[in-house]
């Protein structure tokens, strides 16, 4: 491996992190961060993935707040049960539960949606929030690399196994949502689809932006096949900024050392990195409104990658057959 080819993936995500940060430090001086007023969501259910701490811990508390019924899904039984009984001591509520999900196992994935149709609950609300972010060249349990294996198969396996619910729930005046955490840096992330896995020539930030990016187009795919079959069902992708939570554990020693410096001032607290997921999942104005990218609780461009349709498909087509699904693409098609 060139020295050329680990520095560089390592740049455009710096680059892009700065550019985030200058973005919402306007944002702050500017207009500030504040959660709008929304109606009550009594009756609703939410799943919000990586729920037990960081951006997904403050998801699933507003949501909670508002009245939605909020399973968190997590890979670690002690710290979930806290996250939960947090929730309800803050919130006053009892309608918080902690299922296991394990997004680097497939076997995990199924499980945890065996148990929560187990349940009989609808679904109006799943937010795709847990990640990993710039790890050590390492595989999932099934074998994947695990920033693609993660951030991204794993939501694309769990939304599909969950999509019969959603459909059930949507309805014409109140359609279930679909919400994916997404990143600036899928602007300079690069897919490979002979090499998605990163074997040939892998980077912690490179692999990082390869997984922001594939949400991306996985999301845009998936709101045209749920408006292709006429389904009651949107799909977005959210920008939470630079957000200061437990990620930085595998980032450059100086990054670290910035950002403990700095972090009061350019980056955001949990609190505020959550608000556009909470926004994309209630705000009225959105109500079937999907393949959108949304930063700072407005539509905006992503990447120009992300609306090659070509590409959308053979990322999905490629993605069923790792995680052994059917591909919905083929179904809409002959329908």
């Amino acid at each position: 491996m060139s020295l050329l080819s680990t520095v560089l993936p390592a740049f455009k995500v710096y680059y892009a992190a700065v550019i985030v940060i200058l973005s919402q430090l306007y944002q702050r001086c500017r207009y500030g961060f504040s959660l709008p007023d929304f109606s009550s969501q009594h009756g609703c259910v939410a799943i919000v993935t990586g729920g037990l701490c960081g951006i997904g811990f403050s998801t699933a508390k507003h949501l909670a707040k508002l009245g939605m019924h909020v399973i968190i899904a997590g890979n670690n039984e002690r710290e979930g049960q806290e996250a939960v009984k947090q929730i309800k001591e803050e919130t006053l509520t009892s309608k918080v539960e902690f299922l296991f999900c394990n997004l680097a196992s497939i076997k995990s994935i199924r499980q945890f949606v065996k148990d929560f149709k187990a349940r009989n609950y609808p679904l109006h609300v799943l937010i795709n929030n847990a990640g990993v972010m710039m790890v050590p060249q390492r595989k999932t349990v099934d074998g994947f690399e695990e920033q693609f294996g993660v951030n991204y198969l794993g939501h694309f396996l769990l939304t599909n196994l969950l999509l019969d619910i959603l459909k059930k729930t949507g309805s014409p005046h109140h359609h279930a949502r679909v919400i994916t955490v997404s990143s600036g840096t899928h602007y300079v992330g690069e897919l490979n689809m002979d090499d998605l896995h990163s074997r040939s020539c892998y980077t912690p930030c490179g692999a990082y932006a390869q997984s922001k990016l594939a949400l991306v187009l996985f999301s845009y795919q998936l709101q045209h096949l749920l408006a292709a079959g006429g389904s009651h069902v949107t799909a977005n992708v959210v920008d939470p900024g630079v957000v200061n939570t437990n990620l930085y554990k595998h980032v450059f020693w100086l990054t670290k050392v910035v950002k403990k410096l700095t972090y009061w001032l350019l980056f955001k607290t949990p609190d505020e990195g959550a608000i556009t997921s909470i926004y994309a999942a209630v705000a009225p104005e959105l109500e079937g409104v999907g393949g959108c990218y949304l930063c700072h609780e407005k539509i905006i461009k992503s990447s120009s990658i992300t609306y090659d349709e070509d590409l959308q498909r053979k990322l999905w087509a490629e993605s069923c057959k790792m995680v052994g699904i059917p591909n919905l693409i083929n179904k809409v098609i002959s329908t």
